[in-house]
């Protein structure tokens, strides 16, 4: 009989398996979307629910069980402060999954795990905007980096010559040798 067995073992042990979701939870609470395997998504999910369910109930005591599972001090306070206060008069159904279909490299199926009424965070990284020519470009402008003016293919093969020159010069000599 497979009595007391409820939930997928993903092929690691107890702990690992414990600190992976603590860890997703994290992520899916920090950024409100995150993008994993089918089968993480679905155990992921009831863990990210009781943690909700947790900071609507908002006491010291629901608070400290909270913690106990999250990782980091501002996911705790953003659970109890905003996310319960997002979901205060819904009774359950916080995440939703999206099904991407089977990624490229094992054919593993991928989803998206999200907060349900999310609202959009954008990137925290330098903002990237699309030149006119169509490439993404880092407009950071401290002087390194990128060409912004697309004389990069002009300059690449003038970077060359040197080097054929040299094993010109190289191929001259060894003869000159013989």
């Amino acid at each position: 009989m497979n009595h007391n067995k409820a939930g997928r073992h993903l092929s690691r042990t107890s702990a690992h398996r414990l600190a992976m979701f603590r860890n997703m939870v994290d992520s899916l609470f920090e950024f409100e979307q995150i993008k994993t395997t089918l089968p993480k998504a679905k155990e992921c999910r009831k863990y990210a629910e009781r943690m909700i369910t947790l900071g609507k109930k908002g006491t010291q005591h629901h608070r400290r069980q909270a913690q106990g599972f999250l990782r980091r001090r501002e996911i705790l306070e953003k659970l109890f402060d905003e996310l319960a206060k997002r979901y205060a008069t819904r009774p359950g159904g916080y995440t939703r999954i999206y099904h991407l279909g089977p990624r490229t490299g094992d054919t593993a199926e991928v989803a998206i795990l999200e907060l349900v009424d999310r609202k959009e965070i954008t990137p925290k990284g330098p903002a990237k905007k699309k030149s006119a020519k169509g490439g993404d470009h880092d407009h950071d402008h401290d002087g390194e980096g990128h060409d912004h003016d697309g004389d990069s293919e002009k300059k690449s093969p003038a970077k060359k010559k040197p080097a054929k020159k040299a094993a010109a010069k190289k191929s001259e000599k060894s003869k000159s040798k013989k």
